[in-house]
């Protein structure tokens, strides 16, 4: 593994950020305030060719790894974006990749292009109320009858149902009592975001106000047997093909937020002048900052190696969590630096500092939150016993 970008990946690092240069801190300060869906910018990142990156060629993306699809996303929450800029397309990295792996060929041709090209958007439909990281144990049914199946249940966290055409629904085919482990029975479709059928109703929350998130209450969707991906009851397997890269791009984007508040606090801290000299003359300002720049650099070699470990077709479980942990953690706490470097002013909402702090939040949180990847950490590495 090289330290040093290949001249492809900074040219894309370059490229990312002329992308995002229309696009300010005052458009997402704007737009943090509305809670309006960033549909030029989607459609401006869907242009350049961005929400393609991790796609085959073949549908019309770039083929690229994930290497390159956590540094564009790092990229982009470091323009200022932040999660409200990275959340606009999240899923089209990560969430499309089991049917990138396990659809058929027809439905790669008939879903990804659109993908690509902006047309569509589409929403991730997994986490329920009452599981929470439980997977296995979700209750949304989806019944077969004849050529289709009919879905009731209910999901939570659904980012970007607002504005969504498809969903990918993980629904239980099988009563679990039937199967004969947990993750089985589980099965994965693409279709329609059918609002005659689904209730899309939105949860007010802390940050990214830009990308909605919401709950969703099912009622007799109909999805044709053809929107299955894959084999009936193979669902939970197909969706862990994509977990791996999740946490990788939640670490990067935590660490592009932590970047960009630490630029921000060096800034202040060289232009603030109390008793007659600049802050960061002062040790106490300076030292805090230096080792938030340690720590995010740190964050971003594991992250990195996470990446190159599953690009190149290799175990990268612990290594993808601890990227996620350590990105979050590091982001935040160069967040939280930053509004204590700016004193007062980092709690006004000009300075933006204050907006980094609330959108790098959901990183420690989800899609998974730091205790149960310290327990994977703990049983998978360590070899400790299961303590849930």
């Amino acid at each position: 593994m090289s330290f040093e970008l290949t001249s492809e990946q900074q040219a894309i690092r370059e490229a990312v950020t002329q992308s995002c240069a229309p696009f300010g801190e005052d458009y997402w300060l704007d737009h943090d305030s509305s809670g309006e869906f960033p549909h030029d910018f989607y459609a401006a990142m869907a242009k350049a060719g961005w929400l393609g990156i991790a796609i085959p060629e073949a549908y019309g993306g770039s083929g690229l790894g994930v290497t390159e699809a956590a540094l564009m996303m790092q990229s982009v929450a470091e323009t200022g974006a932040c999660m409200s800029g990275c959340g606009a397309f999240h899923i089209n990295i990560f969430g499309l990749m089991p049917l990138v792996v396990f659809g058929s060929e027809e439905q790669k041709r008939r879903h990804l292009p659109p993908v690509v090209q902006g047309e569509l958007k589409s929403c991730f439909g997994v986490t329920e109320p009452n599981t929470g990281l439980n997977t296995t144990q979700l209750k949304t049914r989806a019944v077969r009858q004849g050529d289709r199946y009919v879905v009731h249940g209910q999901k939570v966290w659904i980012s970007t149902a607002q504005v969504a055409d498809k969903i990918l629904l993980l629904a239980r085919t099988t009563p679990i009592e039937e199967c004969q482990s947990h993750s089985h029975g589980l099965s994965l479709f693409y279709t329609d975001l059918d609002r005659s059928k689904i209730d899309v109703r939105l949860i007010d929350k802390m940050g990214r106000k830009a990308v909605d998130s919401n709950e969703l209450f099912i009622d007799g969707l109909e999805i044709p047997l053809e929107d299955r991906i894959g084999e009936e009851g193979k669902g939970f397997k197909y969706i862990l093909h994509g977990m791996n890269p999740e946490r990788v791009l939640l670490g990067a984007e935590a660490i592009g937020i932590g970047r960009a508040a630490l630029r921000k606090a060096a800034a202040y801290a060289n232009e603030r002048i109390v008793f007659d000299r600049p802050i960061g003359k002062n040790q106490g300002i300076q030292h805090p900052l230096a080792a938030n720049w340690m720590e995010l650099e740190a964050a971003d070699l594991m992250m990195r190696k996470a990446a190159w470990l599953y690009d190149h077709g290799r175990e990268c479980g612990a290594e993808a969590n601890a990227a996620k942990y350590l990105g979050a953690e590091a982001g935040f706490h160069a967040c939280e630096r930053a509004i204590l470097t700016h004193g007062g002013f980092g709690y006004a909402k000009e300075y933006h500092v204050e907006r980094y702090l609330r959108e790098v939040m959901i990183a420690r949180i989800a899609p998974v939150s730091r205790e149960m990847i310290l327990s994977y950490i703990a049983e998978r590495v360590l070899g400790l016993p299961k303590s849930y």
